[in-house]
């Protein structure tokens, strides 16, 4: 009588299939994984909203310490800087680099760019009334049009107070990131 063999290891053919799984598997996995520069931007710019955020209450406050909050133009001292207010909040319109760091640490990572359009902002440059914070090197896409959360740009994007108790606008657009 014959014994029979029995068969140890995968033959050609179950290879090759598990080879073409793997592969579909990582087509459509990598994607997901490839932008991770753009989620770690995006992050970022909601970590920069929230200083913003902190710091212009700061502001706010040391203003109302002050008996300032209700002017609609008035100047502080804070971090050894001078700061321009607006209603109590930092102004946008004379925001600097400087000036910034004297209510946010926000690093050097970024580029301000303050508002001088007049009624409509472009691609180029947000409206009076604002500033933008980008991120510095790289080139996500910046379009100063976009105020929403998720439009299509990569800033964040503070709007001044306008009126006596409203606190300014901060929104980190990053749908381009």
């Amino acid at each position: 009588m014959q014994q029979q063999q029995q068969q140890s290891g995968f033959t050609l053919i179950e290879l090759i299939i598990v080879i073409v799984i793997l592969g579909i598997l990582a087509v459509t996995a990598a994607p997901k994984f490839i932008d991770i520069q753009g989620d770690a931007t995006a992050s970022t710019l909601k970590g920069v909203r929230g200083a913003l955020q902190g710091g212009s209450q700061l502001v706010y406050a040391k203003s109302a310490i002050a008996s300032d909050q209700r002017n609609a133009a008035t100047t502080l001292i804070t971090g050894g800087q001078t700061v321009n207010t607006k209603f109590g909040y930092p102004d946008a319109d004379l925001a600097t680099t400087d000036t910034l760091k004297g209510w946010v640490d926000i690093g050097t990572d970024f580029t301000l760019l303050v508002g001088t359009e007049a009624t409509t902002a472009t691609i180029g440059a947000p409206v009076v009334g604002t500033f933008a914070i980008k991120p510095a090197g790289g080139n996500p896409t910046i379009d100063y049009r976009e105020t929403a959360e998720g439009g299509n740009s990569c800033h964040v994007l503070y709007t001044e107070s306008s009126l006596v108790g409203v606190a300014p606008l901060i929104v980190a657009v990053t749908g381009g990131c």
